[in-house]
């Protein structure tokens, strides 16, 4: 820990219009219960970009003790909000066409209150199942938002649980796909899917898809 410049929400003043998640470059606030806050104190760098944008003034920098800043860890400015064009899947000559349609991608950065939620068909996968699944982007990524997860080694899952919520309730995506390896360890993801499917105020489709370590599908079926 080392005493540095952070963000400060007061809650009380926030409204949850979101503005200031954009201008967070570094992916750090996130609207949360329908309020913007500080997701994680590694992600802030503490110069307030975000300050300006706050329409109702509840954006503050304060001095304390909070985990160093990394930079290496956000990504900045690669964690910055991007949406993509719709890819023909014959667009690329000899190699098939990406079907990513957003970035950033992983949990942790990705901000429920970007456009390109809203109302999405959303895609949750583990880390692992791109590599193994030769088919990913044609069969499963093609027309749907895309976030992934490790829930063997990521870090800060309770952050994961209150994202899925928020893409629930406030983006109202309209389906969640959860895609997990067959081993044991990666049935957490889908068990933090449903975690999120029964505490949100929103009741929305949730399907789970297995896939084997030689890439085949094991098991699709939505979850009751």
């Amino acid at each position: 820990m080392v005493k540095r410049q952070i963000v400060k929400i007061d809650e009380e003043k926030c409204n949850g219009c979101g503005l200031c998640i954009p201008n967070c470059h570094e992916g750090a606030l996130q609207i949360v219960d329908g309020k913007a806050r500080l997701v994680s104190e590694v992600f802030c760098d503490g110069l307030g970009a975000c300050l300006g944008h706050c329409p109702q003034g509840a954006i503050t920098l304060e001095e304390r003790e909070a985990i160093p800043f990394m930079e290496q860890e956000c990504g900045c400015p690669g964690a910055a909000v991007r949406a993509f064009r719709d890819k023909n899947e014959g667009e690329a000559v000899g190699n098939p066409a990406s079907q990513l349609r957003q970035w950033p991608v992983q949990l942790h950065l990705v901000p429920p209150g970007a456009p390109y939620f809203k109302g999405a068909d959303l895609l949750l996968a583990a880390d692992c199942v791109a590599y193994s699944l030769g088919g990913f982007h044609g069969r499963y990524l093609r027309g749907r938002a895309l976030a992934i997860a490790c829930p063997k080694l990521d870090q800060g899952q309770e952050i994961y649980l209150e994202k899925l919520i928020a893409l629930i309730d406030q983006a109202r995506i309209n389906t969640l796909t959860v895609m997990i390896m067959e081993v044991p360890c990666c049935g957490g993801l889908l068990q933090l899917a449903k975690t999120a499917q029964a505490q949100a105020k929103r009741k929305i489709p949730l399907k789970a898809v297995v896939v084997g370590l030689e890439g085949d599908i094991l098991k699709e079926d939505w979850v009751s």
